[in-house]
């Protein structure tokens, strides 16, 4: 059984790998992706991200037996954190 505190269902998984960010006008960043879950992520971007924008993700794999893995991402919120922003997002499409 969950802890109280963690009642989300699906745990998060520790990441922190460099990202690619795409906006749809083809404008790209780069990022770490800091954790990962079955139904979002969250980000630490140099740049704001206004909360509703829709993006596409790259995060390379580190083995070659996997394929990177792409992603459609709609940012649920973009707070100040440390020298950037914390983006939190939830995964609208797995593309590979």
């Amino acid at each position: 059984m969950r802890d109280y505190s963690e009642k989300r269902d699906f745990h998060r998984m520790q990441v922190n790998s460099e990202v690619t960010v795409t906006d749809t006008d083809g404008k790209q960043y780069k990022g770490i992706c800091k954790d990962l879950s079955g139904t979002g992520m969250q980000l630490h971007m140099d740049t704001a991200i206004p909360v509703g924008t829709e993006l596409q993700t790259f995060l390379p794999s580190t083995n070659e037996k996997f394929p990177p893995f792409e992603t459609v991402i709609e940012v649920l919120r973009c707070e100040p954190s440390g020298d950037g922003y914390l983006l939190g997002a939830t995964i609208k499409q797995v593309k590979r």
